[in-house]
């Protein structure tokens, strides 16, 4: 049913609680797993120090982490690095790789309305060429 599975992963408390439930579905599916981490394009008058995710450094190291953790769960993934807005470069990837299903956490944006249209996990839901597991 899900083939191949695309997690999207950023440095969150959300992005590891969700590793769970992306072990269990490529667990149960036998799924092709792919790891993404999207590096930011830092505006140019905004200091990198203020967010670690335009570092390509910080985000290979997360993908080499990550990627380490699911194989100790005897897990075989594939790592995939981008530039880009995130949840644009998420859609592309997902489209790219022929992804059956994105499973990505939810950091609580989008629940007020000042945070509906800056949350990624609602523009990934609206943009996504296919199904999309949030985890709360």
């Amino acid at each position: 049913m899900f083939k191949t599975v695309l997690f999207p992963i950023d440095q969150s408390r959300e992005t590891r609680e969700a590793a769970d439930v992306v072990t269990n579905v490529v667990k149960k599916y036998g799924s092709r797993l792919i790891l993404l981490s999207v590096v930011e394009e830092a505006p140019p008058d905004a200091p990198s120090a203020d967010d670690p995710m335009v570092s390509p450094e910080v985000v290979a190291k997360l993908l080499e982490n990550a990627q380490s953790l699911f194989s100790g769960q005897g897990i075989q993934s594939e790592t995939l690095e981008r530039k880009g807005k995130p949840a644009f470069t998420i859609c592309d990837v997902a489209d790219e790789i022929g992804a059956d299903l994105i499973i990505m956490g939810c950091r609580g944006l989008g629940l007020t309305e000042e945070g509906a249209d800056d949350s990624v996990t609602t523009r990934v839901i609206n943009l996504s060429p296919c199904p999309v597991l949030i985890v709360p």
